[in-house]
């Protein structure tokens, strides 16, 4: 499975709920991700920009997005988004295939590729 990161914030309307029926939102969440097939692998509470980070895991792209997009139209949350992330070990994998791509590319105004 893919590793994905999921974070953003509540809205001011969820933060009074909060306030006034605090509880631990780890069930919740893994209960809407299990749906997807996925699993919980951490959930982090920020403070800034953002209110939390969830890690989990996902067999594909549709079930990281399927809970997105379920989550995301609750109207409990603002600025979501999911990022999908890339082990360290891929990195030499990715610049390889970079390498080849580059040669290929040729950017906008240009006829040919640039080469560095």
């Amino acid at each position: 499975m893919a590793k994905y990161a999921f974070q953003g914030g509540y809205t001011t309307e969820t933060w009074a709920r909060f306030v006034q029926n605090p509880g631990d939102r780890s069930a919740p969440v893994r209960q809407a991700v299990e749906a997807a097939g996925g699993k919980l692998e951490k959930l982090y509470w920020s403070f800034g920009e953002d209110d939390f980070l969830v890690i989990l895991d996902c067999p594909n792209d549709i079930a990281a997005a399927a809970i997105a997009v379920a989550v995301g139209s609750s109207g409990a949350l603002r600025n979501t988004r999911t990022t999908k992330l890339i082990e360290a070990d891929e990195l030499s994998q990715i610049l390889e295939k970079a390498k080849a791509v580059a040669g290929a590319y040729v950017p906008p105004g240009a006829r040919e590729p640039v080469r560095a």
